[in-house]
């Protein structure tokens, strides 16, 4: 909503007012890392934040990205990880259109189950953190509605 106070900003590039998410998921799409912030910051200086929030996972050993955050990030991770042996790889596209890129459908599927939950639907919240809190609390219901599913069978 743009009449809402809070961190907001406008990104030239999308033509977007507010903020924009990052997620780091694992490969069931279980929300690791988050970080919210304002639409002005770009997407590799976004990508940044969560890689060095990612540094607590010492067994993390590949982080998948998109072709936006090529260039000087996959040199940046190379060096934050140095000790760990985490690596970036850009999932790139390799030919026009839609097509389902490769582990990339992966942080998609996660951003549309988050959605669901109507704090996340919309950008109510004021500060960007309590944003994030939003995102892990419903990431966390998530993974115990598995869990219960699970253990009932």
């Amino acid at each position: 909503m743009a009449d809402q106070p809070g961190e907001r900003s406008y990104d030239a590039g999308k033509k977007v007012v507010g903020r924009k998410r990052h997620l780091l998921v694992d490969t069931l799409g279980l929300v690791l890392v988050a970080v919210v912030h304002g639409a002005g910051i770009q997407d590799r200086d976004g990508a940044r934040m969560v890689l060095e929030k990612a540094l607590i996972f010492g067994w993390l050993r590949v982080v998948f990205a998109d072709g936006g955050y090529a260039g000087q990030l996959v040199a940046w991770v190379r060096n934050l990880f140095r000790g760990q042996g985490t690596r970036l790889e850009i999932v790139s596209r390799n030919k026009p259109g839609f097509h389902v890129l490769p582990k990339r459908w992966i942080v998609e599927r996660t951003f549309s189950w988050l959605i669901h939950f109507r704090r996340l639907a919309k950008d109510y919240e004021v500060k960007t953190e309590h944003s994030e809190a939003f995102i892990y609390a419903s990431a966390t219901r998530l993974m115990l509605r598995r869990l219960a599913s699970h253990n009932a069978s």
